[in-house]
This record gives structure tokens, C-alpha cells and sequence, in this order.
């Protein structure tokens, strides 16, 4: 029993590119240091005195620099490549982070989370074209779930350093997130060499005409699913956090292992089920599944009792529904793209989860603040059955298309 388990684990890492390892590597260190935006909003209302609305506010600035970041990173991956690209906003968010830590007024906070966000943020359309070009169409899956796998690593690791930091002191948290990004370029930078990927270097462009990604009916379908997803999603790092220090009365060190919880799980089972799932049925399928129980986690928050086990529960079930959707979701539009347009499809899929990240903390801090918490779970458990309803009826379309050619 022990000998297959080993195997499979062994399967399940076995095929992929010695580059896509590198990547993944200069992601883990990346995110080792992700401590801030999940206690920001704590940060602001604690220690700012920022009101939730406020607070709300600037997570909503996050996701509006996210969708500026997106789209000049996505435009300039496919113009001069994702190595610089990489390069560059991995240097400047480390500086941002570091400069946030001093704005200590409502309105500096504000506009150095929207600049901080723009540079971090123009990270992801380059990284996910990078995973692209190293892996292959058969393990693209795969190759995506190590990265997320990296990226849970580091938050399980920033999670609970970031509680503890942030019971220590809060300027801490910008300091270490904000030097491991500096650290994650200079490791890039020595474990990879340049890449002369973007459309500048290509010098036999591809003579079919390639669609642009916003005239994609299914790509464009898919993404406005998937801005309700992610809307349910980052009530897990944005308002949750809040509830469970204001209302369950718990504490940050707890709130940071329930953060590292959900990274610990994705290291442990997620790379193997990938594995084993992977090609065995349609991709929204497995998404669908994802969606329906990421509502069911939220829903368990009012249907529980107020406990610290009633909180672990309802991370475990939302984390397998992230599992089952997330590393699908990579893989459905990569599917749809072609090398010459790939930067703009990421460009896209990065922007519909930046609108997410603006709508999450800021209706969500309304609903709070104006009616209560319990209702605001209840909104997100019915946008995740309707979401998940959606993504069936869009496997339905794509499995007629594909019939009908």
C-alpha cells in the first residue's frame, strides 16, 4: 500500500521540463513572502482604524491595478516576451510592497495599493505564457499544477509566518513580502536564461490568422463564469479573514494557519489527483464540480456552529473545490489559444479574476457592513450553484460545436 502511494506520487511529478521545476522554484520563493493581502484588511481596520467599508475599498484598488497590470503585462509579453516582463514586475512589486508598509493615511494607502497592485500584478500573464512555452500539450495540466502548487507552498509557508509577524508587528509583513519578490528575480535570473519568446524575436510568424481572444464566444462566456467564481473565491482572503477575527472572535496566529491550511492541502493531494484526473473527462466538468463545492464550503460557515473545527472544515471542502477548478480553468484557455495571441488570452483570463478581486472586498464589505455576515455566505453559496450551472451549460455548447465540425 505504501510502495503504490509512493509511485503514485512519483507518477505524478515524473515528465515535466527541468525549466518548468526552475519556475516553479522562483514561484515558491515568491510566495513564501505572501503575508499582506491576506491580513490587509485586518492591517487596515486594526491598526489603521480604517472602517470595513474603507478597508473593503482597498482590496477593491488591488483588483483595479490588477486589471491595469494584467493588460500592459499581457501586452508586453507578447510583444518583447515574458522573461523581462517577469523580470521587471517581480522588482517593482518587491519595492512597492517594501513602500507600501509606510503609508499610513487613507489616501496614500489607496494609491500606493493601486500602484502596488499594477506592478505585482503584470507578473501572471508573463508567468503563465513562461509555463506554457516549457511544458508540453500532454502534462500542460500538470505543469500548471506545480505552479500551484509553488504558489500554495509559499502561501501555506506566508500564511502562518504572516500570522505570527502580524502579531509581532505589522510593518513586518511588507517588509518580507516585499523582499522575497526581489529575491524571486535574482533567482530567475540565475536559474533561467533570457528567452527571445515575444512576437519582436519571432521570425517566422504563423501565416494562419488567429482570432482575437474578445471575438473567442466560448473564451468570453467562459471568463464572465468565471468572474462570478473568483467573486466567491477571494471572499476567502479578503472579508473572511475580518469575519472570523471580528465576529468569531479568533486570532491572527489561527487565522494565518487556516491560510497555510488551504496551501498544505493543495501540496499534499493536488498533483496527484491532477494525475489521475487529468484527460478522463471534459475540462468543465471537473470545473463545475470545483464551483459546487467552494458554495458548499461557504455555506457550511452559517450552518456550523462558531468553533475553531467549524472554520478547518469549511477551509478543507472550499480548498477541494479550488482544486478541482482552478488547475482545469489554466488548462481550458491555453487550449483555445495559438503562440502568437497567448499573452492576451492570459492577458484576459488574468483581468475577468481582477474584476473579481475588485468586486469580492467591495460588495462583500457592503453586504457586511449593511445587512450581515451571514447573509453575504448565503449570496456567495447561491452565486456558486448558479455559476456551477453555468459551467455544465458550457460544456454542453463546446461538446455541440465539436459535434457539429
Amino acid at each position: 500500500m505504501l510502495a503504490s502511494t509512493v509511485q503514485l506520487y512519483k507518477n505524478a511529478y515524473t515528465g515535466l521540463s527541468r525549466k518548468t521545476w526552475y519556475l516553479s522554484v522562483v514561484m515558491l520563493i515568491n510566495r513564501s513572502g505572501t503575508m499582506v493581502v491576506p491580513f490587509m484588511t485586518i492591517y487596515a481596520t486594526q491598526k489603521l482604524h480604517f472602517s470595513i467599508t474603507q478597508a473593503g475599498f482597498v482590496m477593491g484598488l488591488f483588483g483595479v491595478g490588477a486589471i491595469v497590470g494584467a493588460f500592459i503585462g499581457g501586452r508586453i509579453t507578447d510583444k518583447f516576451g515574458f522573461y523581462p516582463m517577469q523580470i521587471s514586475s517581480l522588482l517593482l512589486g518587491g519595492t512597492m510592497f517594501i513602500v507600501t508598509g509606510y503609508m499610513h493615511t487613507y489616501t496614500s494607502l489607496c494609491i500606493s495599493a493601486f500602484a502596488l497592485s499594477v506592478c505585482n500584478e503584470s507578473f501572471r500573464p508573463a508567468n503563465a505564457t513562461a509555463i506554457a512555452f516549457y511544458s508540453k500539450e500532454e502534462n500542460r495540466t500538470r505543469s500548471y499544477s506545480l505552479n500551484r502548487l509553488a504558489i500554495n507552498l509559499g502561501w501555506a509557508v506566508g500564511g502562518a509566518l504572516g500570522g505570527f509577524l502580524a502579531s509581532v508587528n505589522y510593518d513586518l509583513l511588507f517588509w518580507v513580502d516585499g523582499c522575497t519578490n526581489i529575491a524571486a528575480a535574482i533567482l530567475l535570473l540565475k536559474l533561467l536564461p533570457y528567452v527571445k519568446s515575444g512576437s519582436k524575436h519571432i521570425e517566422h510568424k504563423e501565416t494562419t490568422i488567429t482570432k482575437p481572444a474578445y471575438r473567442d464566444t466560448i473564451y468570453v462566456l467562459f471568463l464572465v463564469l468565471t468572474i462570478m467564481f473568483a467573486t466567491c473565491f477571494f471572499h476567502l482572503f479578503t472579508i473572511l479573514p475580518v469575519f472570523y477575527k471580528t465576529s468569531w472572535l479568533l486570532n491572527e496566529q489561527f487565522i494565518g494557519m487556516l491560510m497555510a491550511l488551504n496551501g498544505l492541502i493543495i501540496v499534499l493531494i493536488e498533483m496527484v489527483l491532477i494525475f489521475k484526473l487529468e484527460g478522463s473527462r471534459p475540462l468543465t466538468g471537473f470545473i463545475q464540480r470545483g464551483v459546487m463545492l467552494v458554495g458548499i464550503g461557504y455555506a457550511l460557515i452559517n450552518i456550523l456552529p462558531v468553533a475553531a473545527w467549524s472554520a478547518i472544515i469549511s477551509m478543507i471542502i472550499i480548498t477541494v473545490g479550488e482544486i478541482f477548478s482552478m488547475p482545469f480553468m489554466n488548462s481550458f484557455w491555453i487550449t483555445r489559444t495559438t503562440v502568437n495571441n497567448r499573452g492576451q488570452y492570459a492577458a484576459m483570463y488574468t483581468i475577468a479574476w481582477s474584476i473579481a478581486q475588485i468586486a469580492a472586498p467591495t460588495l462583500g464589505s457592503q453586504v457586511a457592513a449593511n445587512i450581515n455576515y451571514n447573509a453575504l455566505w448565503w449570496i456567495i453559496a447561491a452565486i456558486c450553484l448558479i455559476t456551477s450551472i453555468g459551467f455544465m451549460l458550457l460544456g454542453r455548447k463546446i461538446k455541440k460545436q465539436t459535434e457539429a465540425l
